[in-house]
Order: C-alpha cells, then structure tokens, then sequence
C-alpha cells in the first residue's frame, strides 16, 4: 500500500492535527468493527438469499446481481428500490437478522471513544436497529450522541452528497471542526470537500483480499488524511 498521499500517526506532534476536533463521526461496519470479526459476512449472505428468492435464481447467480447493484447504485437496497419497487423496511429488517454474537466486546476501544473531547456520532448505511445492537454487543453505544442511519438519510445511501449535507445540517456539524472515520475510501471524498478530517481504517496489517479489492479503489487518493488498520490505538494517540 502506497503511503505518499497519507500522514500516519507516529508523533505526539500529530495529535495537534486532532486538536480543533469537536464531532467525530464513525461508519459502523467494519469501521467500529473489525472486518476480520466477519459480522458483516451474516449481512451479505442474507442479502443473497434475499435476492435468490425475490427473483428465483441460484445463489450463485442471485450474487452476481447483488454485487452489480451495489456497484451502481452504492448499496444494495438502493439497486432493488430502483429497479425492483421493493419495501424497504421488510428488506432491512431481512438482511440485519443475524447473530450479533460474533463481535467480542471491546472495552478499550469504548474507552478511547469517551476520552475524545466533544460529541460522537454514527453515520451508518445500515439502519438504527442494526447500529444500535452492533455498537452496544461492542460496548461502545452509549458514548454516541446519534446514529444517522439510512432511514434518516431517506435512504440515500453514503457516498451521495445529499446525505452527508442532510447529517450535517441535522446535527449542525462544523465540518472544519469534525473528523470521519470510515473503511471505504469512497464515502471519504465527500467529507474531505467539506473541510473535514479524513481517516480511513483498514483491515489489520492493511490486508485486502481480491475479491473486495474494488471496493477500496481510491484508498491512495488526496482525499484521505489518516489510516489506520488499528481504530483504538489510532484514538488512544490522538485524545
């Protein structure tokens, strides 16, 4: 992975980056999360079978079309609303009935989100529900002021700009005094227009496997501040 577009943080000096913070804003699924805890692994394959039955096909075809929606239209949800009028709250409620027991609690990382100075927030594709059980298995939700979820974003999904302008004016966010931590490059462009602190995390040792390589397309871009593939000693160093 190139590092000359990104600043890593290795001196007390770059904790002086941080210092004008006062929102910090947190994608939830492998973001709060690691990847390598596999949560979102029970998500996708709901997806599948929810598209294998909605359109009768085998699950290996029913994939393909997941994933060619999700590339065009930035979520799944979003492909099937459009070209398949579906409900979405059914659709939710569908692909965020799994076990949540996978994530193993991290009292550290609910530490280091309390020591940061100011509000908290979770910008989250995913719906309240699903955020609220996630962060609260990880012991981190009550550290949160809100979740702004797809619901709040008239599901709109990240990396539209309409949305992040609906959560910034809900929450009447300083962008030039905020910070956006999120696994997906993409959803970081925006962020970074409007004045914010970019940090993108990354899976542990900065590993991808090719098979999601497309989804972290741009992760060398200018438009990215940090990353870090360790979200609690990336806080701990900065609050």
């Amino acid at each position: 992975m190139s590092t000359t577009t990104h600043t890593t943080l290795t001196a007390e000096a770059d904790r002086d980056a941080f210092a004008h913070v006062r929102d910090w804003i947190f994608d939830l699924d492998n973001t709060l999360y690691p990847r390598h805890s596999d949560l979102f692994s029970q998500i996708d394959q709901r997806m599948t079978s929810y598209i294998a039955e909605l359109m009768t096909l085998p699950r290996d075809e029913a994939r393909v079309v997941q994933k060619d929606l999700y590339r065009r239209y930035g979520t799944t949800l979003r492909g099937l609303m459009a070209e398949r009028e579906i409900d979405p709250d059914a659709f939710l409620r569908f692909v965020h009935d799994i076990d949540y027991s996978w994530l193993e609690p991290n009292p550290h990382l609910g530490e280091a989100i309390a020591a940061l100075p100011g509000r908290k927030f979770i910008f989250t594709n995913g719906d309240r529900g699903h955020a609220e059980r996630a962060a609260k298995q990880l012991g981190v939700l009550d550290h949160f002021e809100d979740i702004f979820d797809i619901v709040a974003s008239d599901l709109v999904p990240k990396p539209a700009a309409e949305t992040y302008d609906k959560f910034v004016g809900l929450h009447a966010i300083e962008v030039e005094h905020s910070a956006m931590f999120e696994d997906l490059a993409k959803n970081l462009t925006v962020p970074k227009m409007l004045g914010m602190k970019t940090i993108l995390v990354v899976p542990r040792n900065f590993e991808t496997t090719f098979g999601d390589y497309w989804e972290h397309e741009g992760r060398d871009g200018n438009h990215i501040d940090f990353v870090t593939d360790d979200l609690t000693t990336f806080l701990r160093k900065i609050s």
